[in-house]
Parts: structure tokens; C-alpha cells; sequence
């Protein structure tokens, strides 16, 4: 697509290798003022790598960028905010025990006006103010006093974007910005960032969430393999579209939800309370039933006590109070509370848990892929006096890596040095070849593009279709609403609703994350 517009960053020819591997290659792309761009692509496309390029954080081995038609060099993160590009990335780097504001100005030079020339010292006052103000102009809502550890995600999210626009940045470039999100929250998000953009700002967001991109974007630019494929007008173009692009083949985009058969109980979970290490209730009194041949949905606000749910069923948390009842399929009923996590997997329940650190509770990253399916197998039948079967897991491993098309130089690579996309389909792709008879994930497309995204879902289905009972803690709603069976609404610990997810409505679901006691239907 041809713009007679001059563009505010122009990329040419930008290349980037991590050794063998080519994150962008001869990449070409404009971004223009005053627009929101989406950028898509599968994962491992180059986008976060190629933005990372833009902010200073990665340096090109080839090409140029130009600000404004102009050459320049941007070595760091403070030479992007010279020319006035600021990124948000979905890891936030705040301090939790500082405030907003001293967030927003940590680091900032004296000469920045926020400093008291008389005395030297930080001039938060100052700061608030100016604070409030930006605030104010876009639609922020923003305490400059309080503190980090106070903090919803949204808010977190809104220090970070706050504090890129103090430095006077002009380009905001947003990494996966909704990922963890209400879709309240999210709509809010939206509104500020037409705020801005009616400012005059231009803004960039790399996301999967193809819905989102229909809702905000002007234009959406298209990555596939690290190579840039083209640019279409949002307004013009649609899911299908823009999916065939990313992948390069007609690929489906629906979720198929066949009828649950032969539904019975299978875990029964009844006054459930959990507290952390330091007290804190996590749990309360939480009650539900996941049934054989069903998708029980988890919905919440990020921290609401899905993570410690799935891992006090898996014995990996320990329970103050409660019953998590595995049910057999004569009706025999066996407690799991006490039993260690080795005593849980041979009921068959199987926990794929995908947290923000995959190698630190799923996989180990020195490890290779074969060894890392091996982990969840060689206490089984073909382990004998100390030796493992290591013909099975490597040929789960490439069975894994054909149908989930994990990108990996051989399967001897160790899962460190994969992208956090794939290493997610390791972990799923191994924890659903267990053929479980409870199969818990959280999070499991976290990160991953629409193609891949889809082929998990598809798993989960064929999960369901064997009559395993599936618990899924997602973030997408829209996923959930889509999958799910029934959906289990957490708000705070507790249960707030469970919901049928053929007749629920978006909305509704998401007041019932951030309201505890609504009605339960289904």
C-alpha cells in the first residue's frame, strides 16, 4: 500500500541475526503520524525484535532507520527517547515499593526539571503535577502517590505508559498491551490510546488478539518468518485476511465446541482455602465440579487465585482447608489433599502450567527437547533398575515439535535457547501426550500466534472428545466464551459466578471479575 505521506520512522532494509538464526530479514516498513499500527505476525515473525530495534534495546547488523526522513543512530533505550520513541513492554520494570511517581522519574536527569534547583533534591511535587496533567490530556487515571505493590496490572500499565510520555515520547510502541486485561480494562486502554492518538501521537502495538487489532488499529503491517509480507487499511481487511497473510495459507479461525458426552464427575473441589507463604489468602472456600467430556473455563483478573487453584489440585500447594475429591468411574471418591504431586500423576491428572517463567516450573532450560519429555516419563513402565527408555521421548519430542510446528535447529537444542513462544508448545505439546485423565492448563497460548493458538485448541477438544476433564485458566475472554463448556469466574479468591459458556455474555463475565457474589447460571 503506497502513503504520499512522510513517514515519522521509516526502517530500510533492517536485518538482525542471533547467530544462525535470522530474526528479521531486509525488513522495510513506515510508520506515520498521528496513526495506531497494528504489527502481526506468527511467533518468531521479529516483531518484539524488530521494535526492540526502534527502542534502542537491540542495534541492526544491516539497514538504517530514519526519524522523519533523517538518518539516525539509536544505540540505547535514551537515544530512542531523544527522538521521542518509548516502548511498554509486557513485563513491567517498576519498583514495588516506590510510588508512581518516583517510578515515572527514576532515572531521569536533573536537567529534566525534577530536581529543586535550590536544594538538589527530587522535587515530587513538581513531578506530580506534571503528572496529573498528562493525565488529564489523555484520560489516565493515575494516583501519583500511591504505591506500586497497591497496584492493579492496569494501573501498573498505566505508570508505564505515563512515564514513557513524561520523557516526551512522540512514538509509543506497546507489547502485547491486553494480555492481561478485563475487558473493561481493555476498552479503557483503547479509549486513551484514541485519546493520544487524536494528540497527534502515533502508536504501535504488536498483539495476537485479531478482534483487538479490528477495534483500534488504522493499519495493520504483517511479519512472517522475519521478512516483512505488506501493509493493509484495517477498515478494508478482516481476521481471515490478515491470518493468511501471517501464516501464508488459508488457515480456519473457528473453535469447535463439540457436545459433552458421557459427563460425570471426575474432580470435586469443595471448600478450598489457600494462603501463600507470607498469609496472605489466596483461596476462599472455593467449590466447583469438573466433569468428564467438558472444558471447565477459569476467568479472573490477573492474581486472583487461578496459579495457586491448579497447583493445589496438582499437590504442588499446600491447603489449609477443603476436599479435592478425584472421582472414579465407579463413583469411588479419593481425597488428593496430602498426597504429594508423584502420587496425584498416577490418578492421571496432569498439570500443564505455563507461568511467565516456563523454564523455571515446567522444563528445564539446559535441557533438550528429548530429555525434557523424558521428565514427565521415566518413572513410568520402561524405567527399570535405573534405566530410562530414551527412544520414547524422542520420538514424543518430534511428534511435538511436526504437529505444534515448534521452530528448533534439531530436537538435541537445548529449550533455553528456543523462543518463548515454542518452548510453550513443548511444555503443552508434552503434558497433553501424557493422555492424562485430568488435564489442567494455565495459560497454555500465552504469547502464541493465532496458528499455533488454534492447534492447541483443537488438542484441547480432542481431550475432551477422550473423555478427559479439562480445566483451562485462560486470559482471552473471547477464547473462553468460545472453548469453554462451563466458565468458574475467580474475583479475589473467591467464586464469583459459574457461568454456561454457550449463553454467557463477554460483559457480564468481566463484571464478574471484579465483582465478587454474582449468580451462578449452569
Amino acid at each position: 500500500m503506497q502513503d504520499s505521506r512522510t513517514p515519522a520512522v521509516s526502517m530500510r532494509n533492517i536485518t538482525k541475526t542471533f547467530g544462525t538464526t535470522v530474526a528479521n530479514s531486509k525488513v522495510n516498513l513506515d510508520i506515520y503520524k498521528g496513526e495506531i499500527l497494528s504489527l502481526l505476525g506468527e511467533n518468531g515473525s521479529g516483531k518484539t525484535t524488530l521494535m526492540n530495534m526502534l527502542s534502542g534495546i537491540y542495534y541492526p547488523d544491516e539497514g538504517e532507520i530514519l526519524i522523519d526522513g533523517k538518518p539516525v543512530q539509536i544505540s540505547s533505550p535514551k537515544d530512542a527517547f531523544d527522538y521521542g520513541i518509548g516502548m511498554i513492554h509486557q513485563h513491567f520494570k517498576l519498583v514495588n515499593i516506590f510510588s508512581a511517581a518516583q517510578n515515572i522519574i527514576l532515572g531521569m536527569e536533573s536537567d529534566q526539571g525534577i530536581r529543586n534547583s535550590r536544594f538538589g533534591k527530587l522535587d515530587l511535587e513538581r513531578a506530580s503535577k506534571r503528572i496529573r496533567e498528562i493525565c488529564e490530556l489523555y484520560g489516565f487515571d493515575v494516583d501519583p502517590n500511591q504505591k506500586v505493590y497497591d497496584m492493579s496490572v492496569s494501573q501498573k500499565q498505566t505508570v508505564e505508559i505515563v512515564k514513557v510520555l513524561y520523557r516526551g515520547a512522540d512514538i509509543l510502541i506497546l507489547d502485547e498491551p491486553t494480555a492481561v486485561l478485563t475487558p473493561q480494562e481493555t476498552e479503557k486502554l483503547f479509549n486513551v490510546l484514541r485519546n493520544m492518538k487524536a494528540d497527534g501521537k502515533t502508536v504501535v502495538i504488536i498483539t495476537h488478539k485479531l478482534h483487538e487489532v479490528e477495534a483500534i488499529s488504522d493499519r495493520v503491517a504483517i511479519l512472517r518468518k522475519g521478512e516483512y509480507i505488506g501493509d493493509l487499511i484495517t477498515s478494508e481487511t478482516n481476521a481471515q485476511e490478515m491470518t493468511n497473510m501471517m501464516v501464508g495459507r488459508e488457515v480456519k479461525l473457528n473453535i469447535d465446541r463439540p457436545e459433552p458426552k458421557n459427563v460425570k464427575p471426575r474432580i470435586k473441589v469443595e471448600d478450598l482455602t489457600v494462603r501463600s507463604d507470607d498469609g496472605l489468602l489466596k483461596l476462599d472456600n472455593v467449590s466447583f465440579t469438573a466433569n468428564t467430556g467438558e472444558v471447565l473455563g477459569i476467568a479472573g483478573i490477573s492474581g486472583c487465585g487461578q496459579k495457586e487453584l491448579l497447583e493445589a489440585i496438582a499437590g504442588l500447594q499446600p491447603i489449609e482447608k477443603g476436599k479435592v475429591l478425584f472421582v472414579e468411574d465407579d463413583g469411588t471418591e479419593t481425597d488428593l489433599v496430602g498426597m504429594d504431586p508423584l502420587e496425584i500423576d498416577k490418578k492421571g491428572v496432569s498439570l500443564a502450567f505455563v507461568p511467565e517463567d516456563r523454564l523455571g516450573m515446567g522444563l528445564v532450560g539446559s535441557m533438550d527437547l528429548a530429555d525434557n519429555m523424558m521428565l514427565r516419563s521415566f518413572r513410568r513402565k520402561g524405567s527399570i533398575a535405573g534405566f530410562t527408555d530414551r527412544k520414547t521421548p524422542r520420538e514424543l519430542a518430534q511428534k511435538v515439535v511436526d504437529e505444534l510446528e515448534v521452530m528448533t535447529p534439531s530436537l538435541d537444542t537445548p529449550v533455553r535457547r528456543l523462543s518463548g513462544g515454542n518452548v510453550q508448545k513443548v511444555l503443552v505439546g508434552r503434558e497433553i501426550a501424557m493422555n492424562p485423565t485430568v488435564l489442567m492448563s494455565a495459560y497454555a497460548v500465552r504469547g502464541l500466534d493465532i496458528n499455533a493458538s488454534y492447534t492447541i485448541y483443537d488438542l484441547i477438544n480432542q481431550q475432551k472428545e477422550r473423555g478427559v476433564a479439562v480445566i483451562f485458566v485462560g486470559e482471552d475472554l473471547d477464547v473462553l466464551l468460545e472453548l469453554s463448556d462451563r466458565i468458574l469466574v475467580l474475583c479475589g479468591g473467591k467464586v464469583s459466578g459459574i457461568v454456561d459458556g454457550r449463553t454467557a455474555e463477554k460483559n457480564n463475565v468481566g463484571l464478574l471479575m471484579t465483582k465478587v457474589g454474582g449468580d451462578s447460571i449452569g
